[in-house]
């Protein structure tokens, strides 16, 4: 019989898929997974040989740590709270881990409403993109208990590169805020730079390798310029993504009374963009909005 700690990972999207492949490679759990559309599961089971459930309350009724990761606040509810939901299957003593990107208010909400059924919960975004998924090198921002978190941390690391312990429940939402706030804003700053050395004339291949080593770089300009500038935007988070992650942070700050002003203006160009054909591009693709704003 196995000694191992029984996990159940919900969740097979873009990141999901390959994370619970890497704790399955790792030998670290006993792991059942579950995804809302069968045929993912099976196309899982198929790459990795790990066991899948038929639903919910199968995934998670045995299971000593539930990880999950959807895409929003609406998924997030149904998979914990709906009629179908794991909230009254969840045995007690376990520990509930999200990698979702959701909203401060949700993280505190499923704090408050899994101690009232003693199961521990770690809010815990990750950062990385698909790439990172896929190499096992997410970077992962956690908040709640960290005495919980040093528990399930060994799961946590076999598909991360990092994990920080943020503070109190919903801390780890809060600082995925951070880092999305930053991401719109550094492409914010390239897109333009961009489009003003191609009005120039200015080689690009020069001007990056010449920038690009300076006080100027970043994730974004390594990773992402040159195929900014071929007009290539297919390379994972999407704008629909971003468009829900920025809502998020729009909507603390409005609690928190901070002003974005750059945040706020990015986020209209997304939603621009978005119902112009380009929800499933990725974030670069910011780089568009003002030549679609002539036509």
């Amino acid at each position: 019989m196995s000694t191992l700690t029984k996990v159940s990972f919900i969740g097979l999207g873009v990141m999901g898929y390959h994370m619970a492949g890497h704790i399955l490679k790792s030998g670290r759990a006993d792991l059942l997974v579950y995804n809302r559309t069968t045929e993912k599961s099976l196309l899982w089971r198929d790459e990795f040989g790990g066991k899948i459930a038929d639903s919910l309350e199968q995934a998670v009724a045995n299971a000593d740590v539930v990880i999950v990761c959807s895409g929003k606040d609406e998924d997030m509810e149904e998979i914990v709270f709906s009629s179908d939901g794991i909230y009254k299957h969840l045995k007690k003593g376990s520990v509930l881990i999200d990698h979702t990107t959701t909203s401060y208010k949700l993280a505190k909400k499923l704090n408050e409403s899994l101690q009232k059924i003693d199961v521990g919960f770690i809010d815990a975004p990750v950062s990385g993109g698909e790439a990172g998924s896929i190499n096992g090198a997410l970077s992962v921002m956690a908040g709640g208990n960290q005495q919980t978190l040093d528990s399930v941390e060994y799961l946590i690391d076999s598909y991360s590169k990092n994990i920080s312990y943020m503070g109190n429940s919903g801390y780890g939402q809060l600082a995925k805020m951070v880092n999305q706030i930053c991401i719109a804003g550094v492409l914010q700053g390239l897109s333009e730079g961009l489009l003003f050395a191609e009005s120039e004339g200015i080689d690009m291949d020069s001007l990056l390798s010449a920038i690009s080593g300076g006080a100027a770089q970043s994730w974004q300009m390594v990773n992402r310029a040159e195929t900014m500038y071929n007009r290539d935007f297919d390379f994972g988070f999407a704008i629909k993504w971003m468009v829900k992650d920025l809502g998020y942070c729009l909507d603390r700050a409005q609690d928190n009374k901070t002003q974005l002003p750059l945040a706020s203006q990015v986020y209209d160009r997304y939603v621009f963009l978005m119902n112009n054909s380009h929800d499933r591009s990725d974030t670069s693709a910011l780089m568009l909005y003002e030549e679609l704003k002539k036509i």
